[in-house]
């Protein structure tokens, strides 16, 4: 590949580029782990590359991804793959930039906040008793499409007021949406790209008939598009419809297809560790058994909260990040990051830096406690939210459905790995066990 013409004082990081047009894009979808570890290895920290038609440069560590965040909106914009900018729509917070996307961050984080969340809980709570029981009579389970069906019931339950266990048709169609994601980016009469796009048609029909209601009648709903129906900037102006489509869109597989891949991770490391989870058990048993879970019930669960902190460190359910591209050059590490080049950062190896984590490649939720905070040592090293101005929005959120499940799940349930199944990683597009984590799932008496 030909590089444009610049006066550089510093030479560009070290890596490949590959072949023309493609770059290594093909390796890096064969073995996205494999791929990265090896040029990490070769190369250090801080690499090139060319995947999906730009040139790239790889940051990993805390001090690489500080200089991502630091310079986000500055130096650096966000950019995203055609399929997600078509898929997601032009007023999604995941594609706005600049000051529209702070001001827009604003608004739709007022979905979000504290009090907010304790309403929420009390639907999580509900939803997840009731899929417990579920589970329980089914015995044995694909845990990660069960989580999946939880975990959108939940988000729609709570970002729109309708319940996918009861609306089947909504569920599929999002399925379908989702899907297209990371699809290849050509559009013919039935490839998986046309599926999505008309499948987000039906999704933004739906939406207007649920916003339709709630303008028609004063409607009591709390839900999250109810709060986006009447969210106004600093100036005291509404967001549009498309403005409130678009990101209820965005926030439906924020809020679901993360936390699927998260409390598949919890579940599977929760079985692989019988003494981490013979701890958690103990906690639940020290804090009492409350019929309903409240805020300071769940402040008090310190072991729990180590527990999926070092969960998220082990196995995040993102492994990059999105690209920013660079809109001049920039330094790091002696190197030069030309200015129209795409930057990205990488979690899970950022993760495992050895100089921050003690035996990093061991599931350790003590290393979080107050005595050790190993992650504490560098700004930066714990990212399974990103971080930044591009923060994930609904980060409580996800703590919370996390933590309630969790303990709700360890109080009354065991469950025991189905034995020959291949538990490898699948990382694209979300962390899941390749075999969809196959479980006995039976009730357990704690007190007894």
């Amino acid at each position: 590949m030909t590089m444009p013409l610049m006066e550089a004082t510093k030479p560009l990081p070290p890596g490949r580029f590959g072949f023309p047009l493609v770059g290594e894009s093909f390796s890096y979808l064969r073995d996205p782990e494999g791929f990265i570890l090896k040029r990490q290895q070769r190369h250090g920290n801080i690499f090139k590359t060319h995947l999906f038609g730009a040139p790239n440069v790889v940051l990993i560590g805390a001090e690489a991804v500080q200089f991502l965040f630091s310079n986000d909106g500055k130096k650096l914009e966000m950019t995203n793959t055609p399929n997600f900018e078509m898929l997601l729509g032009e007023r999604s917070i995941g594609v706005q930039i600049g000051v529209a996307h702070q001001t827009l961050r604003r608004q739709l984080f007022k979905a979000f906040q504290p009090r907010t969340l304790e309403r929420y809980a009390v639907t999580m709570e509900s939803v997840t008793q009731q899929d417990l029981k579920k589970w329980e009579q089914i015995g044995d389970l694909t845990w990660y499409e069960e989580l999946k069906k939880y975990t959108l019931d939940i988000a729609c339950r709570l970002f729109i007021g309708v319940s996918t266990a009861a609306d089947e048709p909504l569920e599929k169609v999002y399925e379908t949406w989702s899907k297209g994601l990371l699809a290849p980016p050509v559009r013919f009469p039935g490839s998986p790209l046309d599926k999505a796009i008309r499948a987000r048609e039906l999704l933004l029909t739906r939406f207007d008939q649920l916003i339709d209601q709630r303008q028609q009648s004063e409607s009591k709903e709390q839900d999250v598009l109810s709060i986006l129906l009447s969210a106004k900037d600093e100036s005291g102006n509404l967001l549009s419809r498309e403005d409130v489509k678009d990101n209820v869109l965005a926030m439906l597989i924020a809020g679901h297809e993360t936390l699927t891949s998260a409390l598949t991770s919890l579940c599977l490391l929760l079985a692989q560790h019988p003494e981490v989870l013979k701890g958690v058990r103990a906690e639940q048993e020290q804090l009492g058994f409350p019929t309903q879970l409240t805020p300071n019930d769940l402040k008090q669960m310190t072991y729990l909260e180590q527990v999926i902190k070092e969960v998220l460190r082990i196995v995040p359910p993102v492994v990059r990040s999105g690209s920013r591209r660079v809109l001049e050059d920039c330094e790091l590490g002696g190197y030069l990051i030309p200015k129209g080049w795409d930057v990205y950062y990488q979690i899970p190896e950022t993760h495992q830096d050895s100089k921050i984590y003690n035996n990093p490649e061991r599931f350790d939720p003590d290393r979080f406690s107050p005595e050790r905070a190993e992650d504490k040592q560098k700004v930066c090293s714990h990212i399974p939210f990103g971080g930044g101005i591009r923060e994930c929005l609904g980060k409580e959120f996800a703590k919370l459905e996390i933590k309630l499940f969790a303990a709700l799940l360890v109080r009354g349930y065991t469950w025991e790995l189905v034995p020959g199944q291949n538990l490898e990683r699948t990382v694209l597009p979300f962390s899941r066990p390749h075999d969809g984590l196959k479980v006995h799932f039976r009730p357990a008496r704690l007190l007894e």
